[in-house]
């Protein structure tokens, strides 16, 4: 996952850091660590996304188109 990925997934779902912090189970500064390529548990990435996931997000992943986000349809 690319750093740009956690911000635009959020975008598309309309939530705030403090909204993927909740659902995560983490304070909003870990969501700020994340999307800006700190260290984070991978326990941490894996909740996020799957939380991101279960709310619609497909991530794509860097396959010489880039790497993106979009929702599932």
């Amino acid at each position: 996952m690319i750093k740009g990925q956690w911000q635009a997934a959020r975008a598309l779902l309309g939530w705030s850091q403090s909204d993927l912090a909740e659902r995560v189970g983490v304070v909003r500064m870990t969501i700020k660590r994340l999307e800006g390529g700190e260290a984070v548990s991978d326990d941490i990435r894996f909740r996020a996304q799957a939380a991101l996931e279960v709310a619609g997000v497909v991530f794509i992943a860097e396959n010489g188109g880039g790497a993106g986000v979009r929702l599932r349809k």
